[in-house]
């Protein structure tokens, strides 16, 4: 008899990233992250922008933060206020280390979800076009441009994206 051929390719184990609502004591972690998510743009802007000054002890109370992990590891968050006719995205931050794996296409899909699952017909959200990549990456998602504003020594770009209501498994 045969011996069975010895697979000697590494294997790396695929862990699932998983989401869960952050608590009081999660502040200084997501303050942490978005610190670090955002300092590359100090350079660019001239400033901090202004997600690495919020208030994260208030923010966790009063809005929805969602955080994804990798095992562990925190590599990501989204920071949501239910305005009533819409859900505002006010932050998404990825961790330097875990950036382009895809974790902020996987959670504006969450806050998709979560926009349908309350009713919700539309999101929101608003980022500086100096950011390199974030318009493409809101565009690449199906947000449109609704308007650009003049903010401080820039600019605001403003988007939206409609939520399908009627989507298979939720009550409308």
């Amino acid at each position: 008899m045969s011996q069975p051929a010895l697979d000697l390719q590494p294997h790396q184990a695929t862990i699932e990233p998983r989401i869960r609502r952050a608590l009081a004591g999660d502040a200084d972690a997501v303050r942490a992250l978005t610190r670090a998510a955002y300092a590359k743009w100090v350079p660019v802007i001239g400033r901090e922008p202004r997600p690495m000054t919020a208030d994260y002890d208030q923010a966790v109370h009063e809005h929805r933060i969602d955080l994804l992990f990798e095992a562990d590891d925190l590599v990501a968050l989204i920071e949501i206020i239910d305005r009533g006719d819409h859900l505002l995205i006010k932050n998404l931050a990825v961790a330097p280390h875990a950036q382009r794996r895809g974790h902020g296409k996987r959670l504006l899909a969450h806050a998709e979800a979560l926009a349908a699952d309350l009713g919700r017909p539309l999101l929101r959200l608003y980022t500086n076009p100096r950011f390199a990549g974030n318009v493409d990456l809101y565009a690449s998602a199906g947000f449109a441009v609704d308007r650009e504003e003049p903010f401080l020594e820039g600019t605001t770009v403003y988007m939206s994206k409609p939520v399908q209501l009627d989507r298979p498994g939720l009550s409308g």
